[in-house]
């Protein structure tokens, strides 16, 4: 088993301890206080991610009738309330029993999800993989038998931002969208500065570098360029609050851009 990482912040365990969850440590903890004292967003802004995660799920199995989900980097956020985590919501809103595989390359993360959700259930399974190593994890033995790769599935990016070369991220998605079955969805969240003041970039480049220095950021133009060729889903590709945003949806929905994320969803042809 991989050795955990404690000492220092994790991208899944900073978004989880900012938005209250419990699969994180005291240097996530910190790191979200220091970002904060630079710019008060990073609550909110995981917050309005929880948010749109939620959405997509139910438009997901709702909507389009999907019933299979790989979640891939999502850190399976304890953020969200009680019976509300993603597995959760998509066993709610489909309209069979959905099979949810998360692939999570955090061992916390992993040893966690396994011990605390795999025993009470037989259609969540949760496998040691990373998205920079996607053709590991579509060979996983877990990845090939649990789900049914001859129907439609949801294929959920949530770690591009670990893919901070920009010719393996192309390969990333092309291999994801030439693997799934036909329509299939893909969805996709990235990190981004587009929404930044340019006077306060200095300082927010200077923590990333301490903390996060391999994060992946993003243009809206350079995001799109990921999706060329897919059919996107309205409202195609946006900030995350913008995307089919609910009554009840409030992170970030006054200033859409401090949630520093865009969302989408593509159809798979």
């Amino acid at each position: 088993m991989a050795k955990l990482e404690t000492t220092q912040a994790r991208i899944t365990r900073l978004f989880d301890a900012a938005a209250g969850g419990k699969n994180n440590f005291l240097a996530d903890k910190d790191t979200v206080r220091h970002f904060d004292q630079a710019t008060p967003a990073l609550t909110n802004a995981a917050r309005a991610v929880l948010e749109f995660l939620s959405r997509m799920i139910r438009h997901l199995a709702t909507v389009e009738g999907i019933d299979q989900f790989m979640i891939v980097g999502s850190g399976i956020p304890s953020g969200l309330p009680a019976g509300n985590r993603l597995h959760d919501l998509a066993r709610r809103t489909a309209v069979s029993d959905p099979r949810v595989l998360y692939v999570e390359n955090n061992p916390m993360v992993v040893a966690m999800a396994q011990a605390t959700i795999e025993p009470f259930t037989d259609l969540v399974r949760v496998v040691e993989g990373d998205a920079r190593e996607i053709d590991d994890v579509l060979r996983d033995h877990v990845v090939q038998t649990f789900l049914d790769w001859d129907r439609p599935m949801a294929v959920l990016l949530l770690s591009a931002y670990s893919l901070d070369d920009d010719e393996h991220a192309h390969y990333v998605i092309k291999r994801l969208r030439h693997t799934a079955p036909a329509d299939s969805f893909l969805g996709l969240l990235h990190t981004t500065f587009d929404g930044i003041p340019p006077e306060l970039l200095p300082a927010i480049r200077d923590m990333l570098t301490m903390t996060l220095p391999h994060l992946a950021i993003r243009s809206r133009e350079e995001v799109a360029a990921l999706l060329e060729g897919l059919d996107l889903v309205e409202p195609g590709l946006v900030w995350v609050p913008e995307w089919r945003p609910g009554d009840g949806d409030l992170a970030c929905r006054d200033e859409p851009s401090s949630s520093g994320n865009f969302g989408a969803v593509a159809r798979i042809p």
